[in-house]
């Protein structure tokens, strides 16, 4: 793999710095020790530090050797899950029902490469900030670190992100300009029946029949409330309701995610839930009560940063390796807080397709450490190219 020499020559010690953080995970706003461990790493590589913005944020600062008043962004996550690892490895979590389940560890471990080199030959003019956020899952790290000022602090032109794709071959990019991750949403509905003996139903109303009918009443929104063409997503994935056999209970929640592309789409699904909750609620003679929560907005590439991030990741991996238009996934990432302050692109790099791997998020997932210097290589390729020297 055509990956940085120097680089290459650390592959161990990117190695070694992945599994410590991957044998202690922390989870939103609690990363203090693996920020603790990101702030030393930066300071041994001679990179000023800032620590705590959002918390536990830190963001690293490096000028090259050439003057110049430019200044782009890199951007790593370094949170666990909520999932018991259920790997055997050596650098399995140490911490009971902390994971690190989506590969935020490498991501971390890939950037730390990057600055050390960069730190090592500053072949570039301008400046670059390497953030390492908290709280990515779930939790909006992203939009708490631009909340507390971070393109204040930090002005950028730009600003780049990268996730690790299982599935993806070793060795290759995927990208595209425009949405590459779609916005998310989460809702809450209650359905507040008449609880009543279950052989005597006439005397109540049933909110587990009405949930019953919201939840089967909500798959229309993606399928007769929106364009064909236009993606949405809407599921129920709780459903919370009675304590014993012989009792209909006063009420039952529902909770659920939407995922979309486009504001208008958030919109017109959000509209559709209400409306559907509250009519098949009426009609039963239920009443309900109903939060939407707005999350993340979708991921949206800019095109000339777009370019720029494919051609870096060529220029590592070879043209034919980088797929400059994949589909646009229904996951989400709050890495869309950023992009919508300043221009930039979210790359997937390649986690591999072996058959026993396992898949974001799941208690047998695991970084693959073969990956770590293509990815500290294409960081490092982007800033030098980006910010090139002229002299």
């Amino acid at each position: 793999m055509p990956v940085i020499n120097r680089i290459a020559d650390f592959h161990a010690d990117m190695t070694e710095w992945r599994q410590r953080i991957h044998a202690h995970p922390e989870t939103a706003f609690e990363e203090h020790e693996t920020a603790a461990f990101v702030a030393d790493k930066l300071k041994s590589f001679g990179i000023a530090v800032d620590c705590g913005l959002a918390g536990t944020g830190v963001v690293g600062t490096l000028t090259g050797l050439a003057p110049g008043a430019r200044a782009i962004a890199l951007r790593a996550d370094m949170d666990a899950l909520h999932i018991h690892e259920k790997n055997a490895f050596a650098h399995a979590s140490t911490t009971a029902g902390k994971m690190h389940a989506c590969g935020h560890d490498g991501h971390t471990a890939m950037l730390l490469g990057a600055a050390r080199y960069l730190a090592e030959t500053r072949n570039f003019a301008g400046t670059v900030h390497f953030i390492f956020q908290p709280a990515e899952e779930n939790e909006g790290g992203g939009r708490v670190m631009v909340e507390e000022g971070l393109f204040r602090r930090y002005p950028v032109e730009a600003v780049y992100g990268m996730h690790n794709w299982p599935g993806l071959e070793v060795g290759a990019f995927a990208v595209r300009p425009g949405p590459m991750l779609a916005a998310c949403d989460l809702f809450e509905i209650v359905v507040q029946g008449k609880g009543a003996h279950a052989a005597m139903p006439h005397m109540g109303v049933d909110p587990i029949i009405c949930a019953s009918a919201i939840a089967t009443a909500l798959q229309t929104v993606a399928s007769r409330n929106t364009h064909p063409l236009d993606s949405a997503v809407v599921s129920i994935t709780q459903i919370h309701g009675g304590d014993t056999w012989n009792v209909i209970p006063d009420a039952v929640v529902l909770r659920g995610t939407t995922r979309s592309f486009k504001p208008e789409i958030q919109d017109a699904i959000e509209a559709a839930v209400r409306r559907i909750a509250r009519g098949v609620a009426e009609g039963m003679g239920a009443g309900v009560a109903l939060r939407f929560d707005r999350r993340y907005p979708a991921t949206v590439n800019s095109p000339g940063e777009t370019e720029r991030a494919a051609d870096a990741a060529a220029a590592v991996v070879g043209a034919d390796r980088v797929d400059r238009d994949v589909q646009p996934t229904m996951g989400a990432e709050d890495f869309a807080f950023l992009l919508r302050e300043k221009p930039g692109c979210y790359i997937f790099i390649g986690n591999g397709t072996e058959k026993t791997s396992a898949g974001l998020h799941n208690p047998h997932y695991d970084f693959n450490d073969a990956i770590l210097p293509i990815g500290a290589s294409y960081w490092t390729t982007l800033v030098e190219r980006v910010l090139a020297r002229q002299d």
